[in-house]
């Protein structure tokens, strides 16, 4: 199948990030605008409390659900926002190393950031994204 996201990288800037600095797709291509994806069960409640990393991934797992409903999938997210309820980079890095290797070689854009407060109760991590299909 023919992704419609290209990544961008560049020599004249630090290769130390773990992503592309920058992705174009398409004018032909369909934009999905995903929702905050939250570490939420099917019932409604937090899942992996009190654990950064079981919240990451249960995100993924949650965009992942979202991305399938929408006909795409995780190498069609074209960038991310990983927001993450901690002051402590340690927090921060947790979860940041979770979405990462859930995306594996497709390193899209993505920023990282910590925030005072989550909208659930005892929510710690929320991953925003963008994908971009081409329809056949």
């Amino acid at each position: 199948m023919t992704r419609a996201v290209t990544l961008i990288r560049s020599a004249s800037l630090s290769d130390i990030a773990e992503y592309a600095y920058a992705a174009t797709a398409p004018a032909d291509s369909r934009l999905i605008f995903l929702a905050g994806s939250c570490p939420l069960n099917e019932d409604g409640t937090t899942a992996a409390i009190g654990d950064y990393a079981g919240q990451a991934s249960k995100a993924v797992e949650n965009m992942r659900t979202a991305l399938e409903a929408a006909g795409a999938s995780l190498e069609d997210v074209i960038s991310t926002r990983v927001l993450v309820a901690s002051a402590r980079r340690e927090d921060l890095v947790t979860a940041w190393a979770v979405v990462r290797d859930s995306f594996a070689e497709h390193d899209v854009p993505s920023t990282l950031m910590g925030v005072t407060v989550l909208g659930y109760e005892d929510q710690l991590v929320e991953i925003e994204a963008v994908a971009a299909v081409v329809d056949a």
